[in-house]
This record gives C-alpha cells, sequence and structure tokens, in this order.
C-alpha cells in the first residue's frame, strides 16, 4: 500500500491505493473507502484458477490530529535531571530480584 496523496480537483480529497485480488468496480468501498478508479495489474486465468490483482485508487478521509498536552516539552539534553520518587508522585519503585 502506499502513501496517501493530494489530488488537486475541487474537493481537494486525499487518496491512496489499494491492491487486492478481489474484483470491485467503481463507486464499490474497500477497506471502508470509496474506489475512484480501478487499474488491473494481473489478469485472471481460469486455467490455472488463479485470481487476478487489482490496484484501487480510493478516497481517504483527512485524519483528525490529536494533541495531547499531558507531558510538557521534553527537557534539552544538558538539563536532564533524574526524578526523585517524591517528584514522581511518590509511586513504590520496586526492584527486581537478578535471576
Amino acid at each position: 500500500m502506499q502513501a496517501p496523496q493530494r489530488v488537486n480537483n475541487k474537493d481537494d480529497l486525499m487518496t491512496k491505493t489499494v491492491r487486492s485480488r478481489f474484483n470491485h468496480e467503481v463507486g464499490e468501498r474497500v477497506e471502508g473507502c470509496t474506489i475512484l478508479e480501478k487499474r488491473v495489474v494481473a489478469p485472471p486465468d481460469d486455467v490455472e484458477r488463479r485470481r487476478g490483482i487489482y490496484d484501487y485508487v480510493v478516497e481517504v478521509q483527512p485524519a483528525v490530529v490529536k494533541v495531547s498536552s499531558s507531558r510538557g516539552a521534553a527537557p534539552t539534553r544538558d538539563s536532564y535531571t533524574r526524578s526523585t520518587p517524591e517528584e514522581m508522585g511518590a509511586r513504590l519503585i520496586r526492584r527486581l530480584p537478578s535471576r
């Protein structure tokens, strides 16, 4: 599968290419995405009982970016100091016995 690519049209859709061994038509849904374009990579062969291979260009909904600010920014390399148990919220530090 290829990375999503930008398409320049009025809706400014995101697309990706999906390879499948199943024959679908334009407008159907594959992996939850609508097929925009179909290309035959290898045609089916009934004599050898082999399925075809198809590439589908499908419409992808833009992913919603979640911003999590639960942590502050990472300290710079020179300013890093190890936290004490009190600074860590007084959690118990367990040491495992050696094997």
